[in-house]
């Protein structure tokens, strides 16, 4: 009998398949090379760096609050027993929404 002659009594069996997709994903059970196996590993998207260079916008304001509300001493109607009108009427009154009211 020669080597060429020899047969095994079961088939080779062929290795299990790895790496390709599946439920891992990414890697896929096969762990990670080069620049994802360093020390040190954080790579950021472009995006981000964009934005942490942008100045931020300091001393923001209201536009509403911006512009205060000139109103006259004439204009104002005397309310009960003599006090002076409520900010909230005078707002109802002259339909003033969100803008801080001057008396002069």
């Amino acid at each position: 009998m020669q080597i060429h002659d020899l047969k095994r009594s079961h088939k080779n069996k062929k290795d299990r398949m790895v790496g390709r997709g599946g439920k891992h994903a990414k890697t896929s059970g096969r762990g990670g090379k080069g620049q994802t196996a360093r020390a040190g590993n954080k790579r950021r998207p472009e995006l981000r760096d964009i934005i942490k260079k942008l100045p931020k916008n300091r001393g923001y304001r209201f536009k509403s609050a911006q512009k205060a509300y000139l109103l006259k001493t004439e204009k104002l109607v005397p309310g009960l027993g003599g006090k002076r009108e409520k900010f909230s009427e005078i707002r109802k009154r002259l339909g003033i929404r969100g803008r801080k009211i001057v008396i002069r």
